[in-house]
């Protein structure tokens, strides 16, 4: 079972707020891994939106992410293209 950390920058204007949450959350559920993003010493399940917006994280945090499972290569990747692409906002 591998285990992956990185971290991730916030680079959308309004933060990690209700969209960018559900988004993420919809797409790591389809991962079977454990996925779990730390912010300033807070640790959430990234399945969980309500953990996710408990983070209230802003343009410019960094986050650390980790995965842990048989995809965790592949959760990984796809936590880190929503957030290069800035969860598609401006």
């Amino acid at each position: 079972m591998a285990e992956i950390t990185e971290d991730v920058l916030v680079v959308n204007k309004l933060g990690i707020h209700a969209r960018p949450a559900a988004a993420l959350v919809q797409k790591m559920l389809v991962f079977q891994s454990d996925v779990f993003i730390t912010f300033e010493g807070n640790r959430v399940n990234a399945k969980s939106i309500m953990g996710l917006l408990t983070l209230a994280a802003i343009r410019g945090s960094h986050l650390t992410v980790t995965c842990t499972g048989d995809d965790a290569e592949e959760a990984m990747a796809a936590v880190k293209e929503l957030f290069a692409s800035g969860f598609g906002e401006d």
